[in-house]
């Protein structure tokens, strides 16, 4: 089943609504960030998988795909760590699935789990 939360992308002075959505399903052992993804955003996955792990949540062998929608606008910047990792934590059932959609985040993750402000 597929878990989402909500962030922006900025395109000029707009902020567009963006829709992270995250899959864990069977299959070889993955992370993949798709939807346009700039370099810091697909950076994402090694920031999120160090602050679970500081955080002593473990993340299964299974594939796991985060699509960020719509696909055709352009995703830069770090703060799309946070609804990224609210996203897998709502797929893997460690918080609600409703709670995670229900707000636009936005955040940098430190390596240890820490949040970041973003300008």
């Amino acid at each position: 089943m597929v878990a989402i939360a909500y962030t922006v992308a900025f395109e000029g002075i707009e902020a567009r609504l963006v829709e992270v959505q995250c899959a864990v399903t069977p299959g070889v052992p993955a992370f993949s960030i798709v939807g346009l993804p700039d370099k810091a955003v697909s950076e994402a996955r090694e920031r999120v998988r160090a602050a679970l792990t500081a955080m002593a949540i473990a993340l299964p062998s299974k594939r796991i795909t985060v699509n960020l929608s719509p696909a055709d606008l352009p995703k830069e910047g770090s703060h799309f760590d946070l609804p990224i990792a609210l996203a897998l934590l709502a797929a893997l059932d460690i918080i609600p699935r409703d709670d995670a959609a229900q707000v636009v985040a936005l955040g940098e993750l430190s390596l240890d789990g820490t949040l970041v402000p973003v300008v």
